[in-house]
């Protein structure tokens, strides 16, 4: 069953996340990822919505998970952490 990531993203540094943000493609996809979503035009219909959305579809939520607690994410992940406000989970598809 596929498993999805999924990102609400406030970017506080936008020079900083680009360096985050520029590597998190190829990492996904070494571990069968594929960004179904990453930032992109939004139109609010109801809430308070981030600045950024991104999902990323694993084909399971091992993959998902393994990618998350991989070595190259934990990497650039304090990039992520300095430059935005993030609420992300991990959603089993169905």
């Amino acid at each position: 069953m596929p498993a999805y990531i999924i990102a609400r993203i406030d970017v506080t540094d936008p020079e900083a996340y680009v360096a985050y943000a520029s590597q998190t493609v190829a990492m996904a996809e070494r571990h069968g990822g594929r960004f179904l979503v990453k930032g992109g035009a939004q139109t609010r219909l109801e809430g308070n919505s981030p600045d950024r959305h991104v999902v990323i579809e694993f084909p399971d939520r091992q993959a998902a998970l393994d990618w998350y607690n991989s070595d190259d994410y934990a990497r650039i992940l304090p990039i992520a952490l300095s430059s935005s406000e993030r609420d992300i989970v991990v959603v089993d598809g169905i």
